[in-house]
């Protein structure tokens, strides 16, 4: 079995981090990875994108143009991105920083608002990141918390250890955030 990730906002945002986080959340569970980052010259507020392809077997390619899953942080990833979810797929929204939209009726639209949320319940809209990563657990059925938690351990660095709890909250709140359909 093989599944293609995608996660996408602006630099700044965490996002080749949370696709570091899972794409050793899935070496951890014994899958084939790979992880792709892609990224402007601009760095903090240009683009950012990153893709996690995982399997059972040998990865078939390193860069897709269609995921199983996408995940966008922002608007300019929404109207980029959402044309490469494959039918049938998932695209986790932060309708904190782009609109509620459906453009497409044969993928699964989830519209959540992550930055939002991130500020309320942890103080820290640079947790937007990790909360999403606890919704596409939830959303995927495809890694558990536990096993993101550790791959936190794996990827962020001694010097900022002390973020790590905070971290695994953000992943938890992320997971439990109740999924209306819209």
């Amino acid at each position: 079995m093989e599944k293609d990730f995608m996660i996408a906002g602006f630099g700044g945002q965490g996002v080749l981090l949370a696709g570091e986080v899972l794409a050793n959340a899935f070496m951890l569970d014994n899958k084939k990875v790979t992880w792709y980052p892609s990224y402007g010259a601009e760095m903090r507020g240009g683009t950012v994108n990153c893709g996690i392809v995982m399997s059972d077997e040998e990865v078939s390619s390193v860069q897709k143009s269609k995921s199983d899953f996408i995940i966008v942080l922002n608007q300019a990833s929404f109207d980029k991105y959402t044309s490469w979810v494959r039918k049938g797929g998932s695209i986790i929204v932060n309708s904190s920083l782009a609109k509620i939209a459906k453009t497409r009726n044969d993928i699964n639209y989830i519209f959540v608002p992550i930055t939002q949320l991130a500020q309320e319940k942890l103080g820290n809209i640079k947790m937007s990141n990790i909360f999403a990563l606890g919704v596409l657990a939830k959303v995927s059925k495809l890694i558990s918390l536990k096993t993101l938690e550790k791959a936190l351990y794996n990827v962020i660095p001694p010097h900022r250890r002390n973020l790590i709890p905070k971290n695994v909250e953000a992943l938890k709140l992320g997971y439990e955030y109740d999924l209306l359909p819209v």
